[in-house]
């Protein structure tokens, strides 16, 4: 009888012993010089990984995401397209052709599929393959593009902000971040921002049903980053997510970032940010960092009633 009196109070004890969830996010953070920010969010628990939720950390690639959501919310609406008509399906939206023109192409070195296919430019794409190369491939001259078709960042700053979202700023394009270097960081996403339209599209998403099932398929296939998020996590399990990445100047990498949609084994989705700032480490120790951090929250997250 007294073993089951006790054993309460031996659970409790070893519970209390343990680190928190914020504590154990920060102690990972201290292994490599940088500055870390973190958030999470898995509705109707009390789950807390936030690690500077509100700082404003450059985003670099990540911006495709919330870009996407605005160019199909614009289709949508039928404002994106000058020959769209009444009435027409998706899958014909996705499949009209965009004049992808000489201006958007983008001066070496730049990642883009596209541009590499098509160097000099002036060629129809298709608007489902530009947002596919966009957030899938992280192709910058694909995301100009759409940038560009969609109004400019103001208006991309504008819808998000309209989305109730207040820590996303977006000021210039791929095309400007190339010729600048030191403008990535006034393009900002603070990570508690970032999980709020994560969330958002996990459950009660702007976007047709339709158009959510397209960019959640993308973001599930995306290529970029596999150890990242996805890269402590047991094997198979399925992850939506953006990348942003700076590469390496002068032996800093201004940033390193991650974020997306995790699907736990009992089929809630955690959302989760992780952004790593002007890191003076390897890319392998960053990312190693950023994989860390998943696997710990993804851990609480499956303990968490």
């Amino acid at each position: 009888m007294r073993s089951y009196l006790l054993l309460p109070f031996t659970l409790a004890s070893a519970l209390i012993g343990q680190p928190s969830l914020q504590s154990r996010v920060a102690a990972i953070a201290t292994t490599i010089p940088a500055r870390v920010s973190v958030a999470c969010n898995l509705p109707n628990t009390r789950l807390n990984c936030d690690l500077n939720p509100d700082a404003n950390p450059p985003m670099q690639s990540v911006f495709k995401f919330p870009l996407a959501v605005a160019v199909l919310h614009s289709a949508e609406e039928g404002k994106l397209l000058s020959n769209q008509h009444p009435g027409q399906s998706l899958d014909e939206i996705l499949d009209t052709p965009l004049r992808y023109l000489p201006m958007d192409v983008i001066s070496p070195p730049n990642y883009s599929p596209l541009q590499d296919r098509y160097p000099q430019g002036d060629v129809d794409v298709p608007l489902r393959e530009l947002i596919t190369l966009s957030v899938s491939k992280s192709d910058n001259t694909a995301s100009d593009i759409l940038l560009r078709i969609l109004g400019g960042p103001a208006v991309l700053d504008s819808y998000i902000h309209s989305l109730g979202i207040s820590g996303f700023h977006v000021l210039d394009n791929e095309k400007s971040l190339h010729a600048t270097n030191v403008l990535q960081y006034r393009n900002t996403f603070s990570p508690r921002a970032a999980t709020q339209l994560l969330r958002l599209m996990a459950d009660r998403s702007p976007l047709i049903p339709a158009s959510t099932r397209f960019l959640n398929d993308i973001m599930l296939n995306a290529t970029s980053g596999p150890h990242r998020i996805h890269g402590d996590l047991p094997e198979g399990t399925p992850v939506a997510h953006k990348t942003g990445t700076s590469g390496t100047t002068d032996g800093m990498d201004a940033a390193t970032n991650d974020i997306g949609l995790i699907t736990l084994p009992n089929r809630q989705r955690l959302a989760i940010a992780i952004f790593v700032t002007d890191a003076h480490a390897s890319p392998m120790a960053i990312e190693h960092v950023i994989a860390q951090i998943a696997r710990a929250a993804y851990d609480q997250a499956i303990a968490t009633k």
